[in-house]
């Protein structure tokens, strides 16, 4: 089994991604930057829950747990939730992640999505795992944006509510030959300078690793750095490749 990750921050700032890989899984979270003109109610940001979030997930996939990811995730963020001691709670913009992890065993990749960070698996054809409810929102604003996080019709992401896991996308695969999962940052060369396709993104990583494609997306970065474009002109960027016949 070929695995190889990187992960780079936004320059000048502190990383809120996070990956980690083992022996038949993986898993990929990316937090969300908080609004400077948001109170969150919570002592703690997003680097601090990604971490925590991913370390509970990696012992749960490294112990080989058989419970389904949806399972497994909700109940590591009912874990990570009681961490969090005099935060409220209660307060819809606590700090949140993406998440996108896989399992696979005996020609089965078990995969999981929630929120914007896309899995790609290659199976001879090439297919893209994105949880797109964020995309549909009628609004961007701050008010909005609130109003939808975590609420049905909305868009969800792991936060302080256990039951958004029920929420994420999920599914199996077989026969799949290679495959890559993604924090938003690092899926932009396709999804917002649209330099490459996702089967180009595979073979890039495959033939010159990830760091390679994070370089090529700073790049791209600098070039399209255009005033008025929704989304941050710089992002974290998380890559893990899987090849070799992952499942």
């Amino acid at each position: 089994m070929d695995v190889r990750m990187a992960t780079e921050p936004t320059p000048g700032l502190i990383n809120e991604d996070f990956a980690a890989a083992g022996d038949g899984w993986a898993v990929v979270l990316d937090g969300a930057t908080q609004h400077p003109e948001v109170t969150t109610g919570c002592a703690h940001g997003p680097a601090w829950l990604v971490r925590r979030l991913g370390g509970v997930l990696a012992a749960r996939l490294a112990a080989q747990d058989e419970a389904g990811l949806a399972e497994i995730l909700e109940e590591a963020i009912h874990r990570v939730r009681e961490q969090h001691e005099g935060c409220d709670l209660d307060n819809p913009d606590s700090p949140s992640s993406t998440v996108a992890m896989v399992r696979w065993d005996e020609g089965r990749l078990d995969w999981l999505v929630l929120a914007d960070s896309p899995i790609v698996l290659d199976d001879r054809d090439v297919q893209v795992i994105r949880d797109d409810r964020v995309d549909r929102l009628p609004a961007y604003d701050l008010e909005t944006v609130r109003r939808s996080r975590n609420s049905e019709g909305g868009f969800w992401v792991a936060a302080a509510r256990p039951e958004a896991a029920r929420h994420a996308l999920t599914g199996t695969a077989t026969n799949v030959r290679r495959a890559a999962l993604l924090s938003d940052g690092a899926a932009r060369l396709v999804e917002r300078f649209r330099t490459t396709t996702w089967r180009g993104l595979l073979d890039l990583v495959e033939e010159q690793g990830p760091s390679e494609l994070i370089r090529r997306t700073r790049a791209a970065e600098q070039a399209h750095d255009l005033p008025g474009r929704r989304g941050k002109p710089h992002d974290d960027a998380t890559v893990i490749y899987l090849g070799g016949t992952p499942a």
